[in-house]
């Protein structure tokens, strides 16, 4: 209930009495069930699940008051009956569809008030329970990767290499599902791309596209083979009980060229001055132009996030639940870093017909800096040919 008066005390603070939250990801977070339904927070009392399906397990699921929730038409007046008619509702409008935004206002004839960054910024800052599950998804990408070697080998496609990787991961433990706020934006399991694949781009909003397997999914691994002297692209997320770490690492079966291995060195160059950096107070958008200055001072800004007019303007995004949560280092967020608010930190660069090559890892902030929750090696994983 510490999630929920917290919730309650920033609606109060912004003179909405009561919240409605629709959205899958933020029930979770609040309730600890993810079962069909809205959840209503007044700030006066104390809140009440309304679920459409499984009442049953959201009883057992929750220690939030459970109650079906019954016909659509009737529940504002039942709302109304049991907390009184809202002056302003707070709603996700970030991610709540128009027409039913339009519904649940006329549901409790009232003012509506956009409470999604709200939402968000509670989410930003992470408990020691969601940090110790971003650890043990760390511990199992750790295991792929120094399983790596031993897997990877010259004709093997890309997607073969993706399913070796998911299946290894999928039973211990991750669900699989790579959790994306952004409307549009769908990932699975992450970028496993080589050469020239992982330099093509995409609508994707990162750094790296991949052709993948068909124009109705134009990202990720593809058919392409793994092919000599070349980047592997090994990007990809785990996700234990929810919560995901995010985290890069390149592979080559036998030797890179030198000016791709010097763009790798920049990249690394960049997360130990963003780890020293990262503290409390310092702004989100500071950390990026940083960045920016690095890469311009090596020569690279060209081919920073991407190439010509597909780079992705940002360094880093938050995760937790979802892959791109907040906060997000990137030009005109002024916000400062909060203690223990977990980010993903992923300076890549890309050479058209050649290659992308960068680093990521998943960092909590601390007082004096940022600690790494990524514990895999960052040397370059190198296969004999």
């Amino acid at each position: 209930m510490a999630r929920i008066e917290t919730l309650k005390n920033e609606l109060k603070n912004q003179a909405i009495s009561a919240a409605l939250i629709t959205q899958n990801v933020d029930i979770f977070y609040f309730t600890g069930s993810m079962q069909n339904g809205l959840l209503y927070v007044p700030v006066a009392g104390d809140p009440i699940f309304y679920v459409k399906k499984s009442v049953v397990r959201a009883s057992e699921e929750s220690s939030i008051e459970v109650e079906p929730l019954g016909r659509m038409r009737t529940l504002g007046d039942r709302i109304k009956a049991h907390f009184g008619k809202p002056s302003i509702l707070g709603l996700e409008l970030d991610v709540l569809p128009y027409q039913l935004g339009v519904r649940y206002q006329q549901m409790l004839n009232t003012e509506i008030k956009d409470i999604s960054s709200l939402i968000r910024l509670q989410r930003s800052v992470k408990s020691e329970y969601e940090q110790t599950q971003i650890r043990k998804a760390a511990h199992l990408v750790d295991e792929v990767i120094q399983l790596l070697p031993s897997w990877i080998s010259i004709d093997m496609t890309e997607v073969e290499l993706a399913a070796k990787i998911e299946q290894y991961l999928r039973v211990r433990g991750n669900i699989n599902l790579n959790r994306m706020r952004g409307y549009n934006q769908e990932l699975a399991l992450g970028m496993i791309a080589s050469g020239s694949a992982a330099a093509t781009p995409t609508y994707f909003d990162g750094p790296a596209g991949g052709l993948g397997l068909t124009v109705a999914s134009p990202q990720g691994a593809s058919y392409k083979k793994l092919a000599k002297n070349e980047p592997i692209l090994l990007d990809f997320s785990t996700v234990v009980e929810g919560y995901m770490v995010d985290q890069t690492r390149i592979a080559v079966i036998g030797s890179l060229q030198d000016d791709l291995l010097q763009a790798y060195e920049v990249s690394r160059n960049i997360l130990r001055e963003v780890e020293k950096l990262g503290k409390p107070g310092v702004s989100w958008e500071s950390l990026y132009q940083h960045a920016l200055q690095m890469v311009e001072q090596a020569g690279l800004q060209a081919h920073f996030m991407g190439f010509g007019d597909d780079q992705a303007k940002f360094l880093g995004h938050g995760v937790g639940m979802e892959i791109d949560e907040l906060p997000i280092l990137a030009n005109g967020f002024k916000q400062s870093l909060q203690e223990n608010m977990v980010i993903a930190i992923e300076p890549k660069f890309t050479f058209p017909g050649r290659g992308v090559v960068g680093i990521e890892n998943t960092y909590v902030v601390k007082s004096d800096g940022l600690e790494s929750l990524s514990i895999s090696s960052e040397a370059i994983i190198v296969v004999e040919g």
